[in-house]
């Protein structure tokens, strides 16, 4: 499950609260039908992981990932054997006797991870644990962090502001906003049916139209009908020479594996559009284009803006 929302929305606290780390001013939290209230943090079988590791810099990687179990007094070749199989599931199979310092921070991150889940938690809660690393890595780890999320078979609870992180390592979504959610389900179902225009606009929808415009689009995606408001991708207009709508192109900007239009769409104002490279059209042609229906997304009773 992945928490999404802005900078300041309230995410963390909700995880802190979870944890038992911050105190309740109304509801409860409950984990298998069992009322947590009282029940202090290190008793809870919850383990955290934050953005930046947090690792003991005077002990080695072995030593960080086994830290847990040494403070509950396993045994010195059962915690071995449980990091060796950690560092192996993570990816850094014999980095027990690395130091900290000598490691990337995606290698630091794998570390902590392993540390999370030494003990083997009833819930594993993760406080923007890739938001630190550069945008290549953070989509490589995502992918990664899900793949061990599953083989440990942990419960999991991700807080993040990035949407493409919590679409690469959740199954369900909360999207929160000024300290409430104002939409859960399955990711899918989220994207395809964004509560409002501010949710749709957090998820990565470029526009949202309503009215007669969003009526045009339905018609030209071969959609037409449902709700007020239609979500855009910037990629949802393309130039098609049999499109049924026409523009004039205002801008046109190369990208590696296409051209981006902002295109005079007729009776929708400026819209963003692509073409394929090769066959892009100049600033001032006349275009047509048409809908791709998989980058559009009905907005529930949410108003354009």
């Amino acid at each position: 499950m992945a928490v999404l929302g802005p900078s300041g929305c309230g995410k963390s606290t909700l995880l802190r609260a979870a944890a038992g780390l911050e105190p309740l001013a109304s509801g409860r939290v409950t984990l298998d039908g069992r009322d947590l209230a009282g029940v202090p943090t290190h008793r809870r079988g919850f383990a955290l992981m934050f953005q930046d590791g947090q690792l003991f810099g005077h002990m080695n990687v072995g030593r960080n990932v086994g830290y847990a179990m040494r403070a509950r007094h396993a045994g010195r070749a059962e915690t071995a054997r449980r990091v060796a199989e950690l560092l192996e599931v993570v990816g850094l199979a014999g980095y027990e006797h690395r130091a900290p310092a000598t490691l990337s921070g995606g290698e630091r991150q794998r570390v902590a991870l392993a540390r999370a889940l030494a003990v083997s938690p009833r819930v594993l809660l993760l406080d923007e644990p890739l938001s630190a690393l550069d945008a290549d890595l953070r989509a490589r780890l995502a992918a990664d962090l899900r793949r061990i999320l599953r083989e440990a078979a942990v419960t999991s609870l991700l807080v993040t502001h990035d949407h493409e992180e919590a679409f690469a390592v959740a199954d369900r979504l909360a999207v929160m906003r000024d300290g409430r959610v104002v939409q859960e389900g399955a990711i899918a179902d989220v994207w395809a049916h964004p509560a409002d225009a501010e949710t749709a606009r957090f998820l990565g929808y470029a526009r949202v139209l309503g009215g007669d415009a969003a009526a045009a689009v339905l018609r030209a995606a071969g959609t037409a009908g449902g709700p007020s408001a239609v979500a855009l991708r910037r990629s949802a207009l393309r130039v098609d020479a049999g499109g049924p709508l026409a523009g004039t192109v205002r801008t046109a900007q190369a990208a590696p594996d296409q051209v981006r239009l902002t295109v005079d769409v007729d009776g929708l104002g400026t819209m963003d559009a692509v073409a394929a490279r090769g066959a892009a059209p100049a600033v001032g042609d006349r275009v047509r284009l048409s809908v791709d229906a998989s980058r559009t997304a009905r907005v529930g009773a949410g108003e354009p803006g």
